[in-house]
C-alpha cells in the first residue's frame, strides 16, 4: 500500500474518482441541496488522508495540477459572459446597484456578527472577504492582517452553503428570473455558486460568473477603503 501511495499521481486520480462518485450521487438525488458533490467528496477525501496517514502537504503536491487548472477554469467563465454581453449592457444600472448592495452586505454581515461575539481583529480580517473567490480572498485577508488558511476554510464553507441553499430559497421566494438568481448567487457564493447556477440554467450560470468576477473587484475596493479609513 505504501508503494501505491508513493505514486505521484495517486491522490490526483483518487480525488477525481471520489468527486465523480459524489457527482453521480448528486445527479441521482436530483441535485438535492444536501448532496452537493463538494460536500460529499470533501469528508470522503479527509477520511482517506487520515486512514492512510497522508499529510496534507503531500496531498497538495500530488494534486497541484488541479490547483493550476483553477485558473483556466475561471478564465473560461468569460465565454458565457461574452455571449450575454448585449443583455448585460442593457441591465448595467440594476446590476451595478445589486453588486454594491450584495458586496456591502456580504462584508458587513459577517464582520458585524463576529464583532458582536468578540472576535479579534485577525478573525474579522480573515472573514471579511468571504464572498469572493478563494485566490482574491486569501490575498485580501493577508493584506488586512488576517489568517489566509482560515480565510480559505471560510470561503469554501460559504460557497458550499450558498450553492446548497440558493435554489430552495429562490424557489420559496418565487424568484424565477434566472438573471437575478444567477447574479445574486455569484456575488454571495463565488465559484461554487456559479457552478451550481450552470447546472440549473445557462443564463443563470453566465450571470453568476459575472457576479463572481465583479464582486471580487468590488470587495477589494471596499475593503481597501475601509482599511484606509480605519
Amino acid at each position: 500500500m505504501s508503494a501505491i501511495l508513493a505514486i505521484p499521481i495517486f491522490w490526483l486520480v483518487a480525488t477525481l474518482i471520489v468527486f465523480e462518485g459524489a457527482d453521480i450521487l448528486s445527479r441521482r438525488s436530483g441535485r438535492h441541496p444536501l448532496c452537493h458533490p463538494v460536500l460529499l467528496a470533501t469528508p470522503a477525501l479527509i477520511g482517506l488522508l487520515l486512514a492512510t496517514g497522508t499529510p496534507y502537504p503531500a496531498y497538495r503536491e500530488s494534486t497541484a495540477l488541479l490547483n493550476f487548472l483553477l485558473g483556466p477554469a475561471v478564465v473560461g467563465l468569460a465565454v458565457p459572459i461574452w455571449k450575454q454581453r448585449r443583455l448585460i449592457r442593457r441591465l448595467a444600472k440594476p446590476l451595478a446597484l445589486a453588486l454594491l448592495a450584495g458586496a456591502a452586505t456580504a462584508i458587513t454581515s459577517v464582520v458585524s456578527i463576529l464583532w458582536l461575539f468578540g472576535a479579534p481583529p485577525e478573525i474579522l480580517a480573515s472573514a471579511a472577504p468571504r464572498a469572493t473567490t478563494t485566490p482574491v480572498a486569501i490575498e485580501m485577508a493577508a493584506q488586512l492582517g488576517g489568517i489566509p488558511a482560515l480565510t480559505t476554510a471560510i470561503v469554501l464553507c460559504s460557497g458550499i452553503l450558498g450553492a446548497m441553499i440558493a435554489t430552495p430559497i429562490f424557489d420559496a421566494l418565487k424568484i424565477s428570473d434566472f438573471r437575478a438568481r444567477g447574479f445574486s448567487v455569484g456575488i454571495s457564493a463565488h465559484g461554487l455558486g456559479a457552478a451550481r447556477a450552470f447546472q440549473v440554467n445557462s443564463t443563470a450560470g453566465a450571470f453568476a460568473s459575472l457576479g463572481m468576477a465583479l464582486n471580487a473587484v468590488a470587495t477589494c475596493v471596499m475593503l481597501s477603503l475601509i482599511a484606509l479609513l480605519v
